[in-house]
This record gives structure tokens, C-alpha cells and sequence, in this order.
């Protein structure tokens, strides 16, 4: 049965917004690497994350180019997002390199969970642009192995990093939730009415999304050999 109008509005309301959200979290990203790039303890962790910088612009840059194609500013499908988000950082500022290693990490993951979940539930165009963005791995493994290596230079880490990450993942999860209701954001991608389509179901998807993404995380953190 085809989708009628006001179901397809929704739907592109809901991807218009999508895209803004992961196209503010892209340049975000790019900004976080690049000031984090310049407390670097060497000069090759310095190139290290400063190419990471340049691929998470990258990103944007292809976000960005989507939203064009909609005939969607860049900065205004972004702006409903940035006051979120710049609070989300201005709550999780990094007390030294090592634990702005950790929030890189466990937002380049998390942030990467959440967007691949989403993509099961959209249409083929906008899941591949997904993958290509959140096809993070290379840098997934770059920020484990940095961890990695300071935990095993100094043990000591471990608890004060195992903390950080838990404050970090609390504060991650708070945020999607709030994003999510305060922009009726699932309950576009469910379809529905004005009010944001179907609340049971919209919540019980958050539900679900939340779950995965605090199991994985604490799989990563017990892969790292600390308490998730």
C-alpha cells in the first residue's frame, strides 16, 4: 500500500532532520579532533588525530551536499540541533588528553551505533549515505589502540577512564532521549499525525536503541579491560 502525502511529509521532515543532527555532529567532530590535535603528546599522535579531523569534515562536506540536493540549507536544517549539542560538550569538556581520547572514542562508537540503527528503518538512498559516513572503523581502531597504549603505560588509568566513560555514555544516552522527544525525532521516522506519529511506538523504539547502545558500549569497555 503506497504512503500517503502526510505520511511522506513526516518521512522527509524526519530525514531533513537527520541529516541536520549528524551534519552538526560531523563539524563538531571536526572541531573536537582538530583543538584536541594540539595537546597531542607527540607529533605523531598530532598528524594522528589530525586526520581524523580532516575525514570527519569530510563527512559533513557529504551531508552537507545531500542536504543541498533536498533543496535544505545546511545551516538551517543544523541550527535546531546545535544548542543540544554544544551543551552536551559544554557538560563533557576533557580534563586532559587522555580523557578527551575516551570521549573521542566513545562518541565516534556510540554515535556510530545510533545513526546504523536508525539506518534499518530508511529508505536505501539515505542508508548508504549513513554507512559511508559512520564507516568509522579505521577510526575506531586508531582511538582504541591510543587508549590501549596509555593503559598499559600507566594502569593507573583505568579507573579514572572507566568513570569518565560511564559519565560519558550516561550523558550520550540522556541526550538522545532528549533530542528525540523535544523534536518528536522518531516519531516521524514511526509516521503519524501533527504530533509526531505513534508515542507508544516511537518510545518503545528509544527503549530499544537506548539498550543496544549501552550493551555495546560496555562491551567495548570490557574489550579495553575496564568496567562498562
Amino acid at each position: 500500500m503506497s504512503s500517503s502525502p502526510a505520511d511522506t511529509a513526516h518521512y522527509n521532515r524526519f530525514i531533513a532532520d537527520l541529516f541536520g543532527m549528524m551534519a552538526y555532529g560531523e563539524l563538531s567532530a571536526f572541531e573536537r579532533f582538530a583543538a584536541d590535535a594540539r595537546y597531542s603528546p607527540t607529533l605523531h599522535d598530532r598528524a594522528v588525530l589530525g586526520r581524523i579531523a580532516v575525514v570527519e569534515f569530510q563527512h559533513y562536506e557529504l551531508v552537507s551536499s545531500r542536504l543541498a540536493d533536498m533543496g535544505i540549507d545546511a545551516e538551517d536544517a543544523m541550527l535546531p540541533f546545535q544548542a543540544a549539542v554544544d551543551f552536551f560538550h559544554s557538560r563533557t569538556r576533557p580534563g586532559d588528553w587522555f580523557e578527551s581520547l575516551m570521549k573521542a572514542y566513545v562518541i565516534d562508537t556510540v554515535s556510530a551505533d545510533f545513526y546504523r540503527a536508525i539506518s534499518r528503518y530508511v529508505d536505501a538512498g539515505t542508508r548508504e549515505l549513513i554507512e559511508e559516513v559512520q564507516a568509522s572503523d579505521e577510526t575506531t581502531q586508531v582511538l582504541r589502540e591510543l587508549l590501549r597504549g596509555a593503559l598499559a603505560d600507566d594502569p593507573r588509568l583505568a579507573s579514572r577512564l572507566a568513570l569518565w566513560a560511564r559519565r560519558l555514555l550516561g550523558e550520550a544516552l540522556t541526550q538522545a532521549q532528549r533530542v528525540s522527544h523535544e523534536h518528536a525525532f522518531l516519531g516521524r521516522l514511526i509516521g503519524g499525525g501533527d504530533g509526531g506519529g505513534d508515542t507508544a511506538a516511537a518510545n518503545e523504539l528509544v527503549s530499544g536503541l537506548i539498550a543496544g547502545l549501552a550493551g555495546n558500549h560496555s562491551r567495548r569497555m570490557t574489550e579495553l579491560g575496564l568496567a562498562g
